[in-house]
């Protein structure tokens, strides 16, 4: 934790002990510090007292691990590498990335994907297609495991926040009807990092999206140079860790069991900023969604001239970020450039990853995926 008042002009005297007294989002090494910050807490004391108090909220997940996934990793009586270690996926497969351990980004290497296994038994994770389709929208991590008949102890929820947000996003934006009239539906993906090395999850939308030829156009300075332009077809789901299940060989039919009709996923990278890029992928890949998950776009200058494009080419566009308070600065920037107030509120994600951040910079709980909001 920094001392918000980090910067403002005199040296931090020491670890940043002494909360606000009000809101208890922010900390501070001093006296002096905290009351030299003031002329500019003062602006988001009261909304950051309101978002304190939907912890108990933010934390509320349906699994059987929920406690020990929030409140107990942030209370410290946990880790990211001790609940990953516990089930045995700690550092292996997909889940490389999701400790301080694990590997960065800079590893994404020369292999056509890192991995596409859960390194789970096929009864805790989704390896193979759905057994009936979706009856009605899916609103919930309950909704999900329930039509996926996945039991609550399993952890892909970890992992999946990534196309399940897309999901979500797409029926926010409206389009969940147009899924079922067209047979292709292209997203325009911006600012991925560690999904890179999770690109497999995104197998799923084949389950969620049955009959539709999905195409995803990833864009961002975290795409390595040597992997700009790589095409990444994903005509089966995730492997399970068992040699002998059939999702070895079942998934290599790109068949859909349930609308028989062909269903596939379609990755496609790009190195760069989407104001930079987007004339050159719109040729062949026009959106019906523009998706920035965790975008931080209060925090980087680049957002601007990305901003202005999206207005201009009138997509739907939904952002991610990590709290409610990076939402509300996000939504300031774009009504600053925009002139327009955000299209669709700042809202919860119900598909937010159900595991704390660690060692967040404000007392806020963070979630990676946990608000959205769309302009």
């Amino acid at each position: 934790m920094e001392c918000a008042g980090k910067g403002s002009g005199t040296r931090c005297l020491g670890p940043a002990r002494k909360r606000c007294g009000r809101c208890g989002a922010v900390s501070y090494c001093s006296a002096s510090h905290q009351i030299s910050h003031w002329k500019v807490h003062r602006e988001e004391c009261e909304r950051l007292e309101q978002q304190m108090k939907n912890l108990d909220l933010l934390n509320d997940f349906p699994f059987t691990f929920s406690q020990e996934s929030t409140v107990q990793i942030s209370e410290k009586q946990e880790t990211r590498c001790s609940f990953l270690r516990k089930r045995g996926i700690h550092q292996v497969g997909l889940w490389v990335c999701e400790c301080r351990c694990g590997a960065s980004v800079t590893s994404f290497g020369n292999s056509r994907l890192e991995s596409d296994t859960w390194n789970l038994s096929n009864i805790l994770c989704p390896c193979r297609g759905p057994s009936s389709p979706i009856a009605k929208a899916l609103c919930s991590w309950k909704d999900y495991y329930e039509w996926r008949c996945i039991p609550f102890q399993s952890p892909v929820s970890l992992l999946l926040h990534w196309p399940l947000t897309v999901y979500h996003s797409i029926q926010l934006a409206g389009l969940g009807s147009l899924t079922s009239e067209i047979s292709k539906l292209c997203i325009h993906y911006l600012g991925p990092e560690k999904e890179l090395l999770q690109l497999a999850v995104f197998g799923e939308l084949r389950a969620l999206f049955p009959g539709v030829f999905v195409q995803i156009e990833l864009i961002g300075p975290a795409v390595p140079h040597h992997r700009d332009g790589d095409k990444i077809d994903l005509h089966s789901y995730a492997h399970c860790i068992e040699q002998d299940c059939d999702c070895r060989y079942k998934n290599e039919n790109t068949s859909c069991s349930i609308c028989h009709t062909s269903s596939a996923v379609t990755l496609q990278l790009h190195r760069g900023y989407y104001h930079e890029r987007f004339l050159d992928i719109s040729e062949d890949s026009h959106p019906h969604l523009v998706i920035a998950p965790n975008a931080g776009i209060a925090a980087y200058a680049s957002w601007l001239p990305t901003i202005e494009l999206i207005k201009e080419i009138n997509v739907p566009a939904v952002f991610s970020d990590y709290c409610e308070e990076a939402c509300n600065l996000a939504a300031c920037c774009i009504n600053a450039v925009t002139n327009q107030p955000p299209r669709l509120p700042i809202q919860l994600n119900p598909f937010r990853q159900p595991m704390v951040v660690e060692d967040s910079p404000l007392h806020l709980p963070c979630y990676s995926n946990c608000f959205l909001f769309a302009m």
